[in-house]
């Protein structure tokens, strides 16, 4: 009698998809509320159970082996199944997650946490909304967000802190200033926070300024900025050397004498409905930590 096959657990195959998704162990873990070692207890037991190592890892990255990048495509179509399974049981509507991101944190890494996030939770419908810091708070104290990820301000201190943020100034090569004229800048429109935090800096140093530029986004203002319009005050994060647009814009802070921009952190607030949404959230938190700490 042949002998049966013994099934794939459906904990140890997410286990998986997180790690390969994240290429963080640590990430991974906190998208799913649990330790280290335990996700590394279930991606070997997953392995065994293949017979065949799955990522390849060593102290600076994780990625996947051979063997894993044919494995995955049938581990995603697997945990779609079971989700899909899981809804066919249940006679709950589709469940629907409001996100509030600010346009200063989004970037051009929102692709990827999108698809991490419905890779995660493949029925989930995901709304997102691109907004100020500010409106964005308010929306979420007024009910109107599950969850929003913000830059903080003022003297509120709930939420998550995702990761701190540095910021500086940012030109076209062939942008030039003249030290005592007056600093063309391009920006965002009030009530922008980092607006705000950029002319404070400027003021408190007696620096005087212009707003040449007034955009209604941060793809906007790097547009400006790579024209050669101003300079503008920018996450290095998002900055040229981080493949975001202004193209081919470097820092100038330093060269031109500008001051120095503070520190500040990318908060999640989250307002979980139920224990899958908390899932959810859990697996938004790790995602931006992992592309915002890069």
């Amino acid at each position: 009698m042949t002998e049966a096959v013994k099934p794939l657990d459906i904990d140890t195959v997410q286990a998986f998809v997180l790690i390969a998704d994240f290429a963080s162990f640590t990430r991974a873990a906190q998208a799913l509320d649990t330790s280290q070692a335990a996700i590394s207890l279930k991606l070997k037991r997953l392995e065994e159970r293949l017979g065949y190592r799955l990522l390849e890892r060593t102290p600076r990255h994780v990625r996947l082996s051979p063997p894993g990048e044919q494995f995955i495509h049938a581990a995603r179509a697997l945990l779609q199944a079971h989700e899909r399974a899981l809804g066919d049981m249940s006679a709950t509507p589709n469940r629907r997650l409001i996100i509030g991101i600010s346009d200063h944190v989004a970037g051009p890494d929102l692709p990827l946490l999108l698809s991490r996030l419905a890779h995660y939770d493949p029925l989930l419908i995901i709304e997102v909304r691109i907004a100020s810091s500010r409106d964005l708070s308010a929306a979420f104290d007024r009910g109107e967000l599950d969850a929003a990820i913000v830059r903080g301000e003022g003297d509120r201190h709930d939420g998550e802190v995702l990761v701190v943020e540095r910021f500086g100034w940012f030109a076209a090569p062939t942008w030039q200033h003249t030290p005592g004229n007056v600093l063309r800048l391009a920006t965002m429109a009030a009530p922008c926070g980092v607006r705000h935090l950029a002319v404070r800096v400027l003021d408190d140093a007696g620096i005087p300024w212009t707003e040449v530029f007034i955009g209604g986004g941060v793809m906007a203002v790097g547009a400006a900025v790579s024209a050669g319009l101003g300079v503008a005050a920018l996450a290095r994060r998002v900055a040229p050397a981080r493949r975001v647009a202004p193209a081919g814009a470097i820092e100038v802070g330093e060269q031109l004498g500008l001051p120095a921009l503070p520190i500040t952190e990318v908060i999640l607030h989250a307002r979980p409905t139920d224990a899958r949404s908390q899932e959810t959230l859990r697996a938004l938190s790790a995602a931006f930590r992992g592309v915002l700490e890069r």
